[in-house]
C-alpha cells in the first residue's frame, strides 16, 4: 500500500550556508625607525639592533627582533637596509629586503626592493639637521603634558653620548582614552655622529615597547659600492612624470 505523506508534514532540507564576508583591509601598526640624518664630515658604518615588544591580551608578549647595517660618507650620502622581523628566540636569521639609498647632493633617492632585483629612483631632499637641546622642566617644547629630564652622559659603544628623557601625560579623553596614560622615550645622542645611539620608546597606545642600539660602528668612510644601486637591477625613473600618448586628431566627418 502507497502511502502519501502531505508535503507540509515533510522535514525541511537544511540549506547549508557558507559564512563569508566582505574584503577586510586588516590591521596595520606603523613602526618607525631612528633616522639617520645625511650630515656631512661625520662618516661610519654600523649596525641598528631593533626590539620590539608587543604586549598580548593574556599577559605575555610577542617579541620581535632584526638587524640591519647603515652607513654614512663624509659627503653625506645613506645607506640603509630595510630587514625583516623574525622572533626573538634566534631561530630564523634576519633578513634585508631593501636598500635604501640618498645622497643630499644630487637629491636622488634609491628604494631597491631586493626580491624584484629593481631601484625606484625618487627624487630627495635632505634631512640634515642639528639635534636641538631642550631643558628640563615640564610644558618643553610647547608640547602641553611634555617632560623633559637631563640623564647626562655615558660612554656607549665607545663613543660619548647624552642622555635625555621625555615623559608625555595624556590626559584622560583627550585622544577617547577612559584613563591618563603616560608616554615615555629615552634617548641617548651621539654628538660626534649626530644620531642616537640608544632609543627606547614606551607608548600605551599601542601596547608596544621598541628598543634601538646602534653598535659595530666603524668610523671613518665606508666601502663606496654601497652608495650605488646594486649591480644588475633595473632602474625605474618615478622623477619623471609618466608619458601619456596623445590621440591622433580625428578626421571631420
Amino acid at each position: 500500500m502507497l502511502l502519501l505523506v502531505p508535503a507540509s508534514l515533510c522535514p525541511a532540507q537544511e540549506k547549508t550556508v557558507q559564512p563569508t564576508h566582505a574584503p577586510d583591509g586588516g590591521t596595520i601598526e606603523r613602526f618607525a625607525s631612528i633616522t639617520i640624518p645625511t650630515t656631512p664630515g661625520a662618516p661610519f658604518t654600523a649596525t641598528v639592533n631593533t626590539e620590539w615588544v608587543r604586549q598580548v591580551p593574556d599577559g605575555g608578549n610577542i617579541i620581535l627582533v632584526n638587524h640591519r647595517t647603515v652607513a654614512r660618507d663624509a659627503n653625506g650620502r645613506v645607506f640603509e637596509e630595510r630587514a625583516y622581523f623574525v622572533p626573538s628566540d634566534g631561530k630564523q636569521k634576519s633578513v634585508a629586503y631593501q636598500i635604501e639609498i640618498s645622497d643630499p647632493a644630487t637629491h636622488d633617492r634609491y628604494i631597491c626592493r631586493i626580491a624584484e632585483h629593481v631601484c625606484r629612483l625618487q627624487q630627495f631632499f635632505s634631512n640634515y639637521a642639528t639635534a636641538a637641546v631642550a631643558p628640563d622642566g615640564s610644558a618643553s617644547a610647547g608640547t602641553p603634558g611634555l617632560t623633559v629630564e637631563n640623564l647626562g652622559s655615558q660612554n656607549v659603544a665607545g663613543l660619548e653620548t647624552v642622555g635625555t628623557r621625555e615623559t608625555r601625560l595624556i590626559e584622560t579623553a583627550s585622544i577617547g582614552n577612559e584613563a591618563p596614560l603616560l608616554e615615555k622615550k629615552e634617548f641617548w645622542y651621539s654628538p660626534d655622529l649626530g644620531i642616537n645611539l640608544i632609543t627606547r620608546r614606551q607608548d600605551p597606545r599601542f601596547s608596544s615597547q621598541q628598543n634601538f642600539e646602534v653598535n659595530n660602528i666603524q668610523l671613518g668612510e665606508p666601502d663606496a659600492k654601497l652608495f650605488e644601486p646594486p649591480a644588475g637591477f633595473r632602474i625605474l625613473d618615478l622623477r619623471k612624470p609618466p608619458e601619456v600618448a596623445t590621440p591622433a586628431n580625428s578626421s571631420p566627418n
